[in-house]
């Protein structure tokens, strides 16, 4: 998998990036396993960037990710989250 430095942190990561929506469940079921499953084939793939945002299953989606890389240390996985959500 070919990387590009991300230099406003000082590191690589994969030109392609898995994109998390789906694991928040917003479109149907995804039980853990399969999302488990995503995020693995993708880190087997060479990916190391996953985007994510906490209106992603109402933050279903960030918990599945740290979920993963607590059985993954030392993964190089760089999580790219976003947040917007009005507290009023």
């Amino acid at each position: 998998m070919e990387s590009r430095e991300f230099s406003r942190l000082g590191r690589s990561v994969s030109v392609v990036g898995l994109g998390t929506w789906q694991l928040g469940a917003d479109w149907g079921d995804v039980d853990e396993k399969d999302a488990h499953a995503v995020l693995e084939a993708a880190a087997d793939s060479g990916v190391t960037f996953f985007d994510t945002a906490d209106v992603y299953g109402d933050g279903r989606s960030e918990q599945t990710i740290a979920a993963f890389l607590k059985d993954h240390p030392g993964s190089g996985i760089t999580v790219a989250t976003k947040m917007g959500r009005r507290v009023d």
